[in-house]
């Protein structure tokens, strides 16, 4: 490390990508993180903030802790990052399919409820029935004469 090279406080690297230090612990728990120690703190270099916005993009598109955390393990395994970038290929890939399938189902969803919100609109504005009206009628007139007996 250069004496200039940045560093973080976990509260820093918190506030910046507004989360919990609870889950930069739990990173750091899972082997994605590695921050240095100065006595009790944490002090987070630039690459674990790169780490950390790689766990995030990855977290947001759907992949898993073990996918992010395979993809960024290749990262020191392989120099020129050519198997990182295949596995990432890969995994993104698969993550397009599922999120494709996934918007499918909602579009699918929304169509049916609205097609449901079109038929009870139309419903609720036909006049309602005269026995239905009468029913209702004679329904209120006894609820509220059990009312006021009680």
């Amino acid at each position: 490390m250069t004496k200039s090279e940045r560093t973080y406080s976990i509260s820093e690297l918190a506030r910046e990508f507004a989360i919990t230090p609870r889950a930069l612990r739990f990173y750091e728990d899972k082997g994605l993180l590695s921050p240095r120690r100065d006595g009790m703190n944490r002090v987070y270099l630039s690459r674990d903030r790169a780490r950390l916005v790689l766990i995030l993009r990855g977290k947001r598109v759907g992949l898993s802790l073990i996918e992010i955390k395979e993809i960024l393990d290749l990262y020191n395994a392989d120099e020129n990052h050519r198997l990182q970038n295949h596995l990432a290929l890969k995994k993104f890939k698969s993550r397009v399919v599922a999120l494709e399938e996934q918007r499918k189902d909602i579009d699918d969803a929304i169509e049916t409820l609205r097609d449901a919100v079109n038929r009870l609109e139309k419903q609720l504005e036909a006049p309602a029935p005269k026995a239905q009206v009468a029913s209702a009628r004679a329904y209120d007139r006894e609820a509220r004469k059990r009312l006021q007996d009680a």
